[in-house]
């Protein structure tokens, strides 16, 4: 039964903070919503910071998992595409955390770190994969290109969602958002790929483009 609540707590949590943003949740908040009492809640959580760091564990594990790339082979653009498919499906279900980042992150010097080391490893996923299109000759691209190229990466993705609320308005339609976000990032490699696989990128982006 307690971890029922807890679990409850962190859903209805994710929830809330993703529809009305995490600065204008309280605690109290979450209680009504539950319908179980502040006292109850506080046995499961310290403060809304706490529940906080808990989803922040569970975004890291997801964004650990979509990061993974194939081990016993080169990658391929099929496998660029699944990779940016998981990754922002992982942003837009934990989305509270890229629309008041900042906010979030001042606040926690322990997951502004953490945060920092998401980053990290997504750069690292994004430079694997890179070498290895270069390395099967998909890609024609510096090494510094790649790393001007995975910089970029990250930087579409990290605020693609605040980027595309501020420029389209707020949206609850997930398609939409993310799709618009894949097509960005996925046409940042069509400069520096072989004509064949530009024209085979080009096909797999415009099913994104929104």
């Amino acid at each position: 039964m307690a971890r029922r609540t807890r679990e409850r707590i962190l859903e209805t949590s994710l929830g809330m903070f993703n529809a009305q943003g995490e600065p204008n949740v309280t605690t109290n908040h979450i209680a009504d919503e539950l319908g179980i009492s502040p006292g109850n809640l506080y046995y499961h959580f310290r403060n809304k910071d706490d529940i906080v760091e808990q989803l922040f564990a569970r975004y890291e594990q997801r964004m650990d998992d979509a990061l993974q790339a194939p081990q016993e082979r080169l990658p391929d653009l099929e496998d660029v595409w699944l990779q940016l498919h998981l990754v922002f499906e992982c942003m837009w279900d934990y989305r509270f955390l890229y629309r008041d980042l900042v906010d979030i992150l001042a606040r926690s010097r322990k997951l502004r770190l953490r945060f920092v080391r998401v980053l990290e490893r997504s750069g690292e996923s994004a430079r694997r994969v890179m070498h290895g299109l270069v390395g099967t000759g998909v890609m024609r691209a510096s090494a510094d290109e790649v790393e001007a190229l995975v910089e970029n990466i990250l930087l579409i993705a990290t605020f693609w969602l605040d980027y595309d609320a501020v420029r389209r308005g707020s949206s609850h339609e997930a398609p939409q958002e993310l799709g618009r976000g894949i097509y960005q990032v996925m046409l940042l490699l069509a400069p520096f790929l072989r004509d064949a696989e530009r024209v085979h990128l080009n096909r797999l982006a415009s099913a994104y483009r929104g």
